[in-house]
C-alpha cells in the first residue's frame, strides 16, 4: 500500500526550467484486511481442520499405542533393560518399602484409624498405580496432609472409635478415586492452575504445624483435643499439663532427634543417602527393642494388629456421601497439586513424557481399587518419591517391589508391630512434616513480591486459626481475586522511539525514548474483554490529557490529534470491547482525534472486521508497524501545523537553478528536523520518512 502526501521533491535541474510541484511518497507495509465472509469461513475451516487432524490421529494409532493409552505400564515394559534396570529397581523398591511400612501405620493413626488400615492403604494401591499410573518414580500411599484432612472431617461426624468412622474413610477413598478419574477423563486438570504456589506453600506450612501439634499427645502422655485449629490444640495441651508423663516424652524426643539427624545426613552426604530411608524403620526397631527389654508401663503401644491380606469388600455408608463431597474435592485438589507436580518434575529429570490427565486417572483408579480392599485415600508422597528417585528407580517395577514388601509385612510381621511405641510413630510423623514448614518460601516472597507474601500469610494464618477447609477457601478466593484484579487492570505502556532506530519501547523503561507532539502511542499488554475495557478506556483518556512534553519532538502543537494503539500483545478481543472501541472512536471523532491501530493479530483483526470496526475507523488507519503509523500521523500533524501560502509565480520564475537546489536542500533539512524532532541530530540516524526522489 502506498499513501502519498503533498511535499516538494528534487527534480532535474539540468534544463534550468522552473521546478514543478510534486508529491513526496511515504511507503508503508500493506496490512491485509480480511472480509467478514472470509473471517467466518476461516473460523469454521480452522475448526474442521482441528477435527480432521484429531480424527486422522485416532485412525492412525496402532494397537500398541492404544494399549499404552489405557495401560501406561506397557511403555516401560516393552523397553525394559533387565541388566541395567533390574538391580536398581529392586534396591529402590526395598528401600522405600522399608520406609513405607512404619510411615503407613503412623499416618493411619494421624487419620484416626487403626494402624492396619495404613498398611492396607500401602498395599493394593501400589500394584494398581504401577499398572495405570504413568510416572515411573512416584511412590503412592498414605501421606500426612491427606490423613489430617480425613481426620478433620470424619471426627466432626462420628467418633473415631466407631466402626462407621472406618467405613466413611474407605468411602472417602472411593469418592476421591471417582473424582480423580472424571477429572482425568474430561481433561480438567488445568483447573488447579488457578491456585498459586503461594497458597499451596502457606496451606502446607500451616497444616504441618497443626499435624505436629496433633501428635503431641503421644509425647506428653495425655489426651489432646482433636482439632484442625491451632487455638483449641494449644488450649488442650496447656489444660492437661498435670497429666504429663516423662517416659514417653524422653523416648519420643530421642527418637525424633535420631530421625532428624539421619534425615539431615542423608540429604547432605551423598555417601549416607541410605540413612534418610532407614530413619523410620530405625525408629520403630529401636523403640520396639527398648519396650521388649524394659517393658515400661507408662509408654502406650500400638497393640494387636490383624495378620493377613485385606479381603475384598464394597465400600458402605453411602448415606454420608453428600457430606463428604467437599473433603473429597479438597483431597483431589491436593492430589493434583502435589502428586502430579512431583510426577512431572521426576519425569523431566528422567527424560520421559508425562500426561497430567493420564496421571490423574491412574491415581483415581488406584484409590477406587484400594477402597475395595479397605484402604483410605492415598496419593503420591513427596518424601518417598524423592527417596525412590535418589535410589535410582527407573520404572514402575520399584512400586511393585514396595507392594510385595508390604504384603510380606501383612502376612508375617504384624505380630512384631504390637510392641511399637505410639511415640515412635508420632516421631515419624513429626519428622516427615517438619520439611513442609516452608518459611524459606515466605522470606523469598517478601524479597521478590509483597503481594505473594501477603497471599502466603493470609492462607497460612486462616488455616491455622480457622481450620483447613476455611483456610483453603480463603486462600483460593484471595488468589482468584488477585488474578481477576490483574486481568481487569492490565499493564498499559506509552511508547517512544529509541534514538537512531525505528524501534518503539516503553518510555518508563527506556527514558531516552522520545515521543512526538500531537501523537500518543499506547501498547495494551493483555487481551481486551468486558472486565478490563473500562479501565483501558479510562487510561486512554488520561494519556490524551497527561502528556509528557519533556521528551516530545516534532511540530509544535498544543493538543493530541492521533492515538496509536499497538495491539501486538492483544491475543483476544470480545464483543464488549468491540462496542467500547466504537464508542471511543465516536468520542475521539467529536474532539477531532483519530485512532490508528498497529499490528493486530489475525483473530483480533477478523473480530474487528466482522464487527465493522475496520470500516468505521478506516482501513487506511490500520498498520503493520508502529513506525508506519507514526510516519502517516506525523505527516498529518505537520500539514495541520503549516498554513498554506499562495505561490508567487513571478518570484519562482526569477529563481535560478542553483537557488532552487538550495531551497530544496533546506526543505529536505526541515523534513529531517521534523522526523528527529531536533536540529542537533544527524538526519541519517533518524530515517523516519522516505527521502527518495520521485
Amino acid at each position: 500500500m502506498e499513501i502519498t502526501y503533498a511535499s516538494p521533491s528534487s527534480t532535474d535541474f539540468a534544463d534550468g526550467s522552473s521546478m514543478p510541484t510534486s508529491t513526496r511518497p511515504v511507503r508503508i507495509i500493506p496490512l491485509q484486511h480480511p472480509s467478514t465472509t472470509s473471517s467466518s469461513s476461516s473460523a469454521s475451516s480452522s475448526t474442521w481442520a482441528a477435527l480432521s487432524r484429531w480424527k486422522s490421529k485416532v485412525q492412525s494409532m496402532t494397537w500398541v499405542e492404544w494399549l499404552e493409552v489405557f495401560l501406561p505400564c506397557t511403555r516401560w515394559i516393552r523397553t525394559y533393560k533387565w541388566r541395567e534396570y533390574l538391580q536398581v529397581d529392586l534396591m529402590s523398591g526395598i528401600t522405600v518399602g522399608v520406609m513405607l511400612v512404619p510411615q503407613s501405620m503412623s499416618y493411619a493413626k494421624l487419620a484416626g484409624l487403626e494402624p492396619i488400615y495404613g498398611l492396607y492403604s500401602g498395599f493394593v494401591p501400589l500394584f494398581v498405580y504401577a499398572i495405570f499410573g504413568s510416572s515411573r518414580q512416584l511412590a503412592v500411599g498414605p501421606v500426612a496432609l491427606v490423613s489430617l484432612l480425613v481426620s478433620n472431617v470424619l471426627s466432626g461426624i462420628v467418633d473415631s472409635s466407631d466402626e462407621l468412622y472406618t467405613e466413611m474413610a474407605i468411602l472417602l477413598a472411593f469418592m476421591v478415586g471417582v473424582m480423580e478419574c472424571l477429572l482425568g477423563l474430561l481433561r480438567l486438570g488445568w483447573i488447579i492452575r488457578f491456585i498459586s504456589h503461594s497458597v499451596i506453600s502457606g496451606f502446607t506450612t500451616a497444616s504441618a504445624i497443626v499435624i505436629a501439634l496433633s501428635q503431641a499427645k503421644y509425647f506428653l502422655g495425655y489426651n489432646v483435643a482433636r482439632s484442625s485449629k491451632i487455638v483449641p490444640l494449644i488450649k488442650s495441651i496447656i489444660s492437661g499439663a498435670d497429666g504429663f508423663s516423662w517416659p514417653p516424652f524422653v523416648m519420643g524426643s530421642v527418637i525424633l532427634a535420631v530421625l532428624l539427624i539421619m534425615k539431615h545426613l542423608g540429604k547432605t552426604r551423598k555417601c549416607l543417602r541410605f540413612l534418610r530411608a532407614a530413619g523410620p524403620i530405625t525408629a520403630v526397631l529401636s523403640g520396639t527393642i527398648f519396650v521388649k527389654i524394659f517393658n515400661p508401663s507408662s509408654i502406650s503401644l500400638v497393640g494387636d494388629i490383624p495378620q493377613g491380606l485385606p479381603s475384598f469388600s464394597i465400600p458402605r455408608a453411602f448415606g454420608y456421601a453428600t457430606s463428604l463431597i467437599p473433603t473429597a474435592l479438597l483431597i483431589t485438589g491436593v492430589a493434583i497439586l502435589e502428586s502430579v507436580g512431583i510426577a512431572k518434575a521426576l519425569a523431566a529429570k528422567n527424560g520421559y513424557e508425562l500426561d497430567s490427565n493420564q496421571e490423574l486417572f491412574g491415581l483415581g483408579v488406584a484409590n477406587i481399587f484400594g477402597s475395595f480392599f479397605s484402604a483410605y485415600p492415598t496419593t503420591g508422597s513427596f518424601s518417598r518419591s524423592a527417596v525412590n528417585h535418589e535410589s535410582g528407580a527407573k520404572t514402575g517395577l520399584s512400586g511393585l517391589v514396595m507392594g510385595v514388601l508390604m504384603g510380606c509385612a501383612l502376612l508375617f510381621m504384624t505380630p512384631l508391630f504390637e510392641y511399637i511405641p505410639q511415640c515412635a510413630l508420632a516421631a515419624i510423623v513429626i519428622s516427615a512434616v517438619i520439611g513442609l514448614v516452608d518459611y524459606d518460601e515466605a522470606i523469598f516472597l517478601w524479597g521478590v513480591d509483597k503481594k505473594d507474601f501477603l497471599l502466603w500469610t493470609i492462607t497460612s494464618t486462616t488455616t491455622l486459626f480457622l481450620g483447613i477447609e476455611i483456610g483453603v477457601l480463603v486462600g483460593v478466593g484471595v488468589s482468584l481475586a488477585f488474578v481477576i484484579h490483574e486481568s481487569a487492570n492490565p499493564h498499559i505502556a506509552v511508547l517512544g522511539r529509541l534514538p537512531g532506530t525505528t524501534v518503539y519501547r516503553n518510555t518508563q523503561q527506556y527514558p531516552e525514548a522520545y515521543t512526538y507532539n500531537g501523537i500518543v502511542i499506547v501498547r495494551i499488554d493483555a487481551p481486551i474483554y468486558f472486565a478490563n475495557i473500562s479501565y483501558i478506556k479510562d487510561r486512554l483518556r488520561e494519556y490524551e490529557v497527561e502528556v509528557d512534553r519533556s521528551m516530545s519532538r516534532g511540530p509544535e502543537v498544543e493538543r493530541i490529534y492521533f492515538v496509536i494503539i499497538e495491539m501486538a500483545p492483544v491475543t483476544y478481543i470480545d464483543s464488549s470491547a468491540v462496542q467500547a472501541l466504537k464508542d471511543l472512536h465516536q468520542e475521539y471523532k467529536l474532539r477531532d482525534i483519530q485512532i490508528a491501530i498497529s499490528n493486530p493479530n489475525r483473530e483480533v483483526l477478523m473480530t474487528l472486521s466482522s464487527a465493522g470496526v475496520v470500516d468505521l475507523i478506516g482501513k487506511e488507519w490500520y498498520f503493520v508497524r508502529v513506525h508506519d503509523a507514526v510516519q502517516v500521523c506525523l505527516q498529518h500533524v505537520q500539514s495541520l501545523k503549516e498554513t498554506p501560502k499562495a505561490a508567487d509565480p513571478s518570484s519562482e520564475e526569477r529563481l535560478t537553478s542553483f537557488q532552487r537546489l538550495i531551497k530544496q536542500r533546506t526543505e529536505d533539512s526541515s523534513v529531517a528536523e521534523l522526523e528527529s524532532g531536533s536540529k542537533d541530530i544527524d538526519p541519517q540516524l533518524e530515517p523516519l520518512l522516505s527521502r527518495k526522489s520521485s
